[in-house]
């Protein structure tokens, strides 16, 4: 059981970093800024992720307390994530690098908070 609701959890990840960077890159090609592309991707991710991990992987449901913790691991892993992009931004001026590399440690934060903590 562990290991399915962990290739779950997994699957709903990709899915949702593939909306953050699709839509990071979108708007970065549309000139804007890339905090601001950052910024744009991770929420629309945050919104897909927060609803399917309720629903699909933890089977928890909705609600307030899971979404407040949520917030709370959310902005963690936000801050974690622009602390990645901003030095790949200011040393090799890859701010997508940045964000690839800060995926996996925002993954394992989220799972073992998530099934710890959010959504018991």
């Amino acid at each position: 059981m562990a290991m399915r609701q962990f290739a779950v959890y997994i699957g709903v990840g990709v899915a949702c970093a593939l909306i953050d960077i699709g839509l990071m890159q979108l708007l970065s090609r549309l000139g804007a800024h890339y905090m601001v592309a950052t910024t744009a991707g991770f929420v629309a991710g945050l919104a897909v992720n927060f609803l399917l991990h309720a629903h699909v992987t933890f089977r928890a449901g909705y609600s307030h307390r899971a979404l407040a913790r949520y917030l709370v691991l959310v902005l963690a892993n936000y801050a974690l994530t622009l602390l990645v992009v901003s030095l790949f931004h200011a040393w090799l001026d890859m701010p997508l690098a940045g964000k690839i590399v800060s995926l996996p440690f925002v993954a394992i934060n989220g799972y073992l908070l998530g099934k710890h903590w959010v959504y018991r």
